[in-house]
């Protein structure tokens, strides 16, 4: 394996094993902000666009948008879109879904708790 890879490995690990870390409180109102990252693609408005609408996506189970289009990997992944499975795909979309087309990452942990709480509040 790869030095990268085998780390990438270690930190998703790290995020399953030690939840407390994954799920630490986020700042939504900075989280709201952060999400014009991810406007591009995603909305919080039930639109779709070239990802599904994240709307409610925390909980949900991972390739369940109506009408969204998903990587065959995704779709198939079996994942629910809980805090902790959230943080690490943010963290590292293709170590956490082998073949998924989401290619963003956010390397930052509290970018990605203040984003996953904006989420959070998205009914």
């Amino acid at each position: 394996m790869t030095t990268i890879k085998t780390a990438s490995m270690l930190v998703l690990a790290a995020l399953v094993l030690c939840p407390s870390i994954a799920a630490a409180e986020g700042d939504a109102s900075r989280g709201e902000t952060l999400f014009t990252r991810c406007s591009a693609c995603h909305t919080v408005n039930g639109q779709n666009r070239i990802g599904p609408s994240l709307a409610g996506v925390v909980d949900r189970k991972a390739g369940s948008v109506e009408g969204a289009r998903y990587s065959k990997a995704l779709a198939q992944s079996g994942l629910v879109w809980t805090e902790e499975n959230l943080d690490a795909f943010l963290a590292a979309p293709v170590t956490l879904v082998r073949g998924t087309t989401m290619t963003m990452r956010i390397s930052k942990d509290q970018d990605r708790q203040d984003l996953i709480s904006y989420l959070k509040a998205q009914p």
